[in-house]
């Protein structure tokens, strides 16, 4: 930043964004001060499983201390699909922060930050046309969702998957292509959903925490 420019970060009152993501047997938060000189992401990974509802408030005070709460400026959190209990502790936790402190809160499905690891697995030409994300389901059918990459144009960098169709269950026999099996990595994940927070922030995205529930596909009939 050239000398006697002031960044605009540095006004505001508050200086924290805070992630959250519980859709799988690990739970991940992410911080960054906003007002640091280095701005550097503060990650911590908790392998914590069913123990989850124990532990989901030290964990998060470990990384993001309960005494730095109220200078939360944004927060976000992974909505699914994944586990049914880790998804909805992390999810009622941000919305109850969003709603008392208050910020805006942003609610991003693990397909869609998957989507910004897994694209390099499509074929050239694919890239930058719509994709699945999909996951098997014993006995049950496929959670999918469709995605399309969008791209910086001022950078020409990656910005962000754009989520055509949330998750939801399909039949098996459903035509998904092209498609990519989704994998799970927290570290990446979580450190993408605090940068889609820090996007929004920086361009004034209005995000409410009412908006903001978890994905439960729970029956493929009416995608038939």
């Amino acid at each position: 930043m050239k000398e006697g420019l002031k960044d605009p970060l540095l006004d505001h009152k508050g200086q924290i964004l805070l992630a959250l993501h519980s859709t799988s047997e690990t739970f991940g938060v992410a911080c960054m001060d906003l007002r640091a000189s280095h701005r550097k992401i503060k990650k911590g990974l908790f392998p914590l499983g069913r123990e989850l509802s124990n532990s989901l408030l030290s964990c998060v005070n470990e990384i993001c201390p309960f005494e730095q709460w109220k200078q939360i400026v944004r927060l976000s959190v992974a909505i699914g699909p994944g586990g049914f209990t880790g998804t909805r502790l992390s999810v009622v936790l941000a919305r109850t922060l969003a709603q008392q402190i208050p910020c805006p809160l942003d609610g991003i499905s693990s397909f869609s930050l998957m989507a910004l690891r897994l694209f390099s697995h499509l074929d050239q030409q694919q890239i930058n046309q719509p994709f699945w994300i999909f996951q098997e389901l014993k006995r049950r059918g496929v959670v999918a969702g469709r995605y399309q990459l969008k791209s910086n144009l001022k950078t020409n960098s990656l910005q962000r998957a754009i989520e055509l169709q949330a998750p939801k269950l399909y039949s098996s026999d459903f035509d998904l292509s092209p498609a990519i099996c989704g994998v799970e990595d927290v570290e990446a994940d979580v450190e993408n959903l605090l940068k889609h927070s820090l996007e929004a922030y920086l361009n004034n995205e209005v995000a409410n925490w009412m908006d903001v529930v978890p994905i439960y596909p729970t029956s493929p009939v009416e995608n038939l």
